[in-house]
């Protein structure tokens, strides 16, 4: 199996997933905190994937698993979704490690098929990305997801907090675009493939559908980019490398 991903797998993986989910619906005054995240992000910052503690990291999606993320405040359920989707990709790497896979895309239904039970109902990591993250609606999450591959951006070296969840997606994105995210060769931005797979997501109410262009790709992103990429004039994407890593910063 080569270690990428077919484009139409990709599509039918993203439809299944907006059509098996709930929309998030957060509605309460509830908060969530996420203290027993935070041990499992310094071990792996000190010793990678293979120093993941598994205990621990079970114990913090067990902890996830009895919250109802509805009863939650928007920031808050915000903040829940991205670091369940973090520890539950984090158990599927390990996973990887553990069978000497070269990728996560090694491990059959790594994203689609393999779940974690969320107030009573099992939900996929595609769930969680397509059919919660992207219905909230924030472009900026797709900067803060890790799949435990090369090319994702870097884990954050702290859980995201219901509390201080805008500041934390700010620096998120400007740190993956400076980070191995963009880089400028000439005139040109070329880009990470996360956007050009979720450019929609950038300039229409998400979860888009439909590519954008890249102009208005472009556009959209020069709040976050450094200052040496808003000359840009063009847009080209990187080569996606889904060699098996995951690194804290």
């Amino acid at each position: 199996m080569a270690d990428s991903i077919n484009p139409i797998s990709a599509a039918v993986r993203v439809w299944r997933a907006l059509q098996r989910t709930a929309p998030p619906k957060p509605s309460g005054d509830g908060t969530a905190y996420h203290d027993g995240f935070r041990p499992v992000l310094e071990a792996v910052r000190d010793g990678g994937i293979g120093a993941i503690p598994a205990g621990r990291l079970d114990s913090y999606l067990a902890m996830l698993g009895a919250i109802d993320p509805d009863g939650l405040t928007r920031d808050h359920a915000l903040a829940y979704w991205l670091n369940l989707y973090n520890a539950h990709a984090l158990a599927v790497a390990g996973r990887a490690e553990r069978a000497n896979a070269s990728s996560v895309l090694r491990l059959k239904g790594a994203f689609d098929n393999t779940t974690i039970t969320v107030a009573g109902a099992p939900i996929s990591l595609d769930g969680i990305e397509h059919g919660k993250l992207r219905r909230l609606g924030d472009p900026r999450v797709h900067a803060a997801l890790v799949c435990g591959a090369i090319s994702c951006p870097t884990l954050r070296f702290e859980p995201f907090d219901g509390d201080k969840i805008d500041g934390q997606l700010e620096d998120q994105i400007r740190s993956f675009l400076v980070n191995g995210g963009a880089e400028m060769d000439g005139n040109t931005l070329r880009l990470s493939r996360i956007f050009l797979w979720f450019s929609g997501d950038f300039v229409r109410k998400m979860p888009a559908w439909r590519p954008a262009a890249k102009s208005d790709l472009l556009q959209a992103l020069r709040q976050w980019l450094p200052d040496n990429a808003q000359t840009a004039q063009r847009v080209e994407f990187m080569r996606y490398d889904w060699g098996l890593a995951c690194t804290v910063r």
